[in-house]
């Protein structure tokens, strides 16, 4: 006989501790609405923090702009500028600290255009540039081999 009611104590908590444990409580359409604008800002504005200050931009925009603008630097921020690199391009290899140390000279108030061998470098050397204060940065999308893929002119 005992073991009834103790079997029905234990059945009744599980019971209640599950309907407790089913999730939220029910919001009202303005808490949902209110949630998922919410959502959609933080969101946005993790999206902006990855490449705030600095364009992206293909190989077609990267040889218009470098055609176009005549106070353009361009600068290469690998360590395999020698194996080949863009026309106008300096180097500034992002890893040693050249790029660093070469900030403090360069004119804010021009146009830059950011690339490397592989995103990683390229988006640091960028955003490096964006964090010094240069207000006009750009990166090329798919770095060195989008350009060379592309059969625009490079130099070695």
């Amino acid at each position: 006989m005992k073991r009834k009611p103790i079997s029905l104590i234990i059945f009744v908590l599980a019971i209640v501790l599950i309907a407790g444990c089913s999730g939220q409580e029910p919001t009202s359409p303005e808490e949902e609405a209110s949630m998922e604008k919410t959502e959609m800002e933080e969101a946005s504005m993790e999206e902006t923090e990855i490449t705030e200050g600095y364009v992206d931009i293909s190989p077609e925009e990267a040889k218009a702009l470098m055609d176009s603008t005549d106070d353009l630097i361009v600068i290469d921020v690998s360590p395999k500028y020698a194996e080949g690199h863009l026309p106008m391009a300096i180097n500034y290899y992002v890893g040693d600290g050249s790029l660093d140390e070469a900030i403090p000279a360069l004119d804010k108030e021009k146009t830059y255009l950011v690339y490397c061998h592989v995103d990683s470098a390229s988006i640091l050397g960028a955003q490096k540039l964006v964090d010094a204060g240069f207000k006009n940065v750009y990166r090329l999308e798919g770095n060195y081999k989008a350009c060379v893929d592309a059969g625009y002119p490079v130099e070695k």
